[in-house]
């Protein structure tokens, strides 16, 4: 029996706004290296960056017709893509478009990372200076524009309020602005963005919820904010705001911080932070995610690590290794002798 990896044909990529270059590279690359062809469908905010990374394909002498790019709105030409008998596998980053993306497609193999809601779990030995970079960090860069952004803090109650003065103080220093100033929070992709988070944030105050800053906004331009007080009532809580609004839930115990984690949609990753090791594995082997990070904010990593969501955050790998197993078909070639033979040693 011979066993062949067989190129599937054609890739479809669509990658996401964020990051319309580099999730569209570490889609392209595992599929030509796996003998594909791929048809890109860059995000309508971030077409002009797709646009210019094929012309440096083609510049680089890459064959035409190898790598080739089809702009438009997803909602006029996502369907004929998706559903195209052409396309023979279709790699996606996104949103909730996803799940209908996923519904929708043929019988292909898929790679979809739809979005989480991360939640980082603070314990009463964590070291807070720790925990409250990598919530500055993990919430607030990119503005929060960011699948594995904090969009969680899940903190025991006896360190929670040490642990937002340090994350209020950082928050503080943050400059606002346009992304040519050299700003730590520049606007949301869109002013429909920009409602979505006011939603978020003033149901959550009118349920009681505790704005640690003054809300703030100039079309999509949105402060940082620090919500304390939320609770399971709230959207804030299990809804992702993919903007610069970290909220804050406290609890007593693990059962209770595990379900803040566990009861979501999504399953993207989370980050625990503990200077107890065995606490560490225990809270993580109970997470219902895809990755989890321990002493450190959720990241996406370099492109050769596994990178993967559960529930409605993902189907399948990412990672090259793991990307170019997706991008590929087994074949098996059986040879059946005359007569039989056995093998000695």
């Amino acid at each position: 029996c011979m066993v062949t990896k067989v190129p599937l044909g054609v890739v479809l990529c669509i990658p996401p706004f964020n990051y319309p270059v580099n999730l569209a590279v570490s889609k392209i690359g595992p599929a030509l290296i796996a003998g594909n062809a791929v048809v890109m469908k860059p995000p309508t905010q971030g077409c002009a960056s797709g646009m210019y990374m094929v012309q440096c394909f083609h510049a680089a002498g890459v064959p035409p017709g190898l790598v080739n790019v089809v702009t438009g709105r997803g909602a006029e030409i996502g369907d004929y893509l998706t559903t195209h008998p052409g396309a023979n596998c279709i790699s996606f980053t996104g949103g909730d478009t996803g799940l209908a993306v996923a519904r929708k497609a043929p019988m292909v193999p898929m790679q979809m990372e739809l979005g989480g809601k991360d939640a980082c779990i603070v314990c009463s030995d964590a070291n807070l200076d720790l925990a409250a970079a990598a919530v500055l960090k993990g919430g607030f860069s990119y503005s929060g524009q960011r699948c594995t952004a904090v969009k969680l803090v899940v903190a025991f109650d006896d360190i929670a309020d040490q642990l937002i003065e340090k994350v209020c103080a950082g928050i503080a220093k943050l400059k606002v602005g346009q992304p040519e100033d050299d700003v730590d929070i520049t606007a949301v992709v869109s002013a429909k963005s920009a409602d979505y988070i006011q939603g978020l944030v003033e149901d959550a105050a009118s349920k009681g919820a505790d704005l640690k800053q003054a809300w703030r906004r100039e079309d999509n331009l949105v402060w940082p904010v620090l919500v304390d007080g939320v609770t399971e009532h709230m959207r804030l809580c299990w809804e992702e705001p993919f903007g610069p609004v970290v909220p804050v839930v406290r609890v007593h115990t693990e059962e209770q911080a595990l379900r803040y984690v566990n009861e979501s949609r999504y399953g993207l990753q989370g980050c625990v932070f503990t200077r107890d090791i065995d606490r560490a594995i225990r809270l993580a082997d109970a997470m219902e995610t895809g990755t989890v990070q321990i002493n450190g904010p959720p990241s996406r990593g370099p492109d050769h690590f596994p990178f993967q969501g559960v529930k409605d955050s993902g189907i399948g790998s990412q990672g090259i290794t793991n990307s170019i197993e997706t991008m590929t078909k087994i074949k098996t070639t059986v040879i059946n002798l005359a007569k039989p033979s056995y093998a000695l040693a």
